[in-house]
């Protein structure tokens, strides 16, 4: 999936600010930005980082630190970081969700809806069965862009206001979701993870469903998404 079908990994310049400021106002500090500053992009980071005050970069290359010197941004990759990825980044760590909002989100949209009645089964496979008659929605993402297939019946979206699970065994790019007697139309925003609102910090019950790290799925997602910043 491409182009415009395909989900969108949305990243917010002014929340990447926002945490690092908080961060690195004390005494700056080696900023952890290793794999690719974990999925959201080394060469955008990486010069929000420093006007933020950060001393230097960990990257995971000798490349990639150079690119970073000629760009006039100290970096290094053996200096231990002293500045919590996770945290910067706004994800989830091992004791759940972390006090600074996400950087990334993970947006896809609604493709179509359709009817299904009690008894009747969605994806291939067909690990789920309508208790009741409902309508479903397919919606753009799949394990292609990292949204893994351990999440099928274990996770939920927020489509508007709402969340709703995602059910049946997820495809290489979509995913079914049931909107609970309520209905979407075709290209409505469909929030997996990030920003503001229920779904913010979803990425920790992601991580109990599949048993990775956030920033290990964080990784994965930004590499495969569409990767799109934002102010």
């Amino acid at each position: 999936m491409s182009g415009s079908a395909a989900p969108r990994v949305l990243l917010s310049r002014s929340v990447l600010m926002q945490n690092a400021q908080g961060l690195l106002a004390s005494s700056g500090g080696v900023v952890d930005l290793r794999h690719d500053a974990y999925g959201h992009g080394l060469d955008e980071v990486a010069p929000i980082v420093l006007e933020a005050g950060a001393s230097a970069m960990r990257v995971g290359s000798v490349e990639e630190a150079r690119r970073l010197e000629a760009a006039g941004i100290p970096a290094t990759t053996d200096t231990l970081p002293d500045v919590d990825p996770h945290r910067l980044l706004g994800i989830p760590d091992a004791e759940g969700p972390v006090s600074t909002q996400p950087v990334m989100s993970l947006q896809g949209r609604v493709l179509s809806t359709k009817p299904l009645h009690a008894g009747e089964a969605v994806s291939y496979g067909y690990t789920h069965r309508a208790s009741r008659d409902t309508r479903v929605a397919l919606v753009t993402g799949g394990y292609a862009q990292g949204i893994l297939r351990a999440l099928g019946n274990r996770a939920r979206v927020q489509i508007g206001e709402h969340t709703h699970p995602i059910v049946g065994r997820i495809a290489m790019d979509v995913c079914v979701v049931d909107l609970e007697g309520a209905d979407a139309p075709v290209g409505a925003p469909v929030t997996y993870f990030g920003g503001s609102g229920a779904i913010r910090d979803a990425l920790a019950q992601w991580s109990a469903a599949t048993g990775l790290t956030a920033l290990e799925m964080a990784v994965v997602i930004g590499r495969n998404g569409e990767r799109s910043w934002q102010a």
